[in-house]
C-alpha cells in the first residue's frame, strides 16, 4: 500500500476535487477539477481545458468524458504541464 492507495480506484477517490491531467485517444488532453466518475471511468470535470503541447488549447468548463475514450488519468502534482 502506497499513500493509502490498495485498489486502482483509490486513485481517483483521493483525487476527486483536485486537478487532474486526463490523456484521450486521438492524442487530446484535458486539465481539469475531477468533480466525479464511475465504475467504467466515465469522468466528469470542472474548469476543464483542452491542452496542446502544455499550453491550454480551449477553455472547456463542466465537461464529461467517456470511459472508453480515456488512457490515463493523473494527479495534476505529478503531471508534466505544471512547470
Amino acid at each position: 500500500m502506497v499513500n493509502g492507495i490498495e485498489r486502482p480506484l483509490d486513485l481517483l477517490n483521493q483525487s476527486k476535487g483536485k486537478e487532474v491531467l486526463v490523456q484521450l485517444k486521438g492524442e487530446k488532453q484535458f486539465v481539469g477539477t475531477l468533480m466525479a466518475f464511475d465504475m467504467h471511468i466515465n469522468t466528469v470535470l470542472d474548469n476543464a481545458k483542452e491542452m496542446h503541447d502544455g499550453e491550454v488549447k480551449k477553455n472547456i468548463g463542466l465537461t464529461f468524458l467517456r470511459g472508453d475514450t480515456i488512457i490515463f488519468i493523473s494527479p495534476a502534482s505529478t503531471s508534466s504541464h505544471k512547470k
